[in-house]
């Protein structure tokens, strides 16, 4: 098992963020956990004398990049990154809105692209440290209502493979984690059927074990992420099928 020093978690007010910061402290682990909402986080943080807030939009470049310099100027170096934060709103073609859409990539894209500027050149100079992404299942292939929430996800793994090869040989490790539904506030207000949807804490056990075994990928729940990885090799006729008589809601 893998002795994290010091991990850093966004997206950390709540959900899966907020359980992998109260695991990993009772585990030892200081955690600097990063939301855009002090009051929440100053929640999260009461929990564990080794969880100590960071409020920051991830969406601010310079903010985040100040985050990074203020914990390792208090702490040391960041051995884990858990870059989580992540916004989902139903969208499917009949009410397209690109304002949506931008604020779904910024969010979920280049909220962990801002966090990789300010931290990844350091890791590689140490030639030390783990990046885990949170993408999701909903990456693998268009589905319907993800119009906005998908494409980022799709963006976030690709991006996390390119970063995988090219660190290979070093000590920088990446690891991309591809959730299903999960039981979190962002979940809360889905009016759809969630299959295979699990706990939070199961969350948190799936992808603390992926990290603990250095897996590149964590997708969780199994089945369900074998029936989107089978959908993403099905030919587009078969794929084209499936959604239209299993999967898509009605209008």
């Amino acid at each position: 098992m893998p002795e994290w020093r010091l991990a850093w978690i966004t997206g950390a007010s709540s959900g899966i963020g907020h359980g992998l910061a109260e695991r990993l402290a009772e585990r030892g682990t200081r955690c600097a956990i990063t939301a855009r909402t002090a009051s929440k986080l100053d929640d999260v943080a009461r929990k564990s004398e080794l969880i100590e807030p960071y409020p920051a939009d991830v969406t601010d470049r310079p903010a985040i990049a100040r985050t990074v310099d203020a914990i390792e100027a208090a702490h040391g170096p960041i051995d884990l990154a858990i870059l989580n934060a992540g916004t989902w709103k139903p969208m499917r073609a009949f009410n397209y809105d690109t304002e949506q859409v931008e604020r779904s990539m910024q969010v979920n894209y280049m909220g962990v692209v801002n966090g990789l500027d300010a931290l990844l050149p350091r890791m590689i100079e140490r030639d030390h440290g783990h990046i885990a992404i949170v993408a999701s299942v909903a990456g693998y292939r268009g589905l319907p209502q993800g119009a906005a929430y998908g494409p980022t996800k799709a963006a976030l793994i690709n991006l996390a493979e390119s970063l995988a090869t090219d660190l290979d040989g070093t000590n920088v490790k990446i690891t991309v984690i591809n959730p299903g539904f999960v039981e979190t506030p962002m979940t809360e207000p889905n009016e759809f059927p969630m299959p295979f949807i699990v706990t939070a804490d199961r969350a948190v056990d799936e992808i603390l074990k992926g990290l603990d075994s250095g897996k590149f990928e964590i997708a969780f729940p199994r089945t369900f992420a074998m029936l989107l990885k089978a959908m993403r090799r099905a030919p587009y006729p078969v794929f084209f099928w499936i959604v239209r008589n299993l999967i898509r809601p009605k209008k």
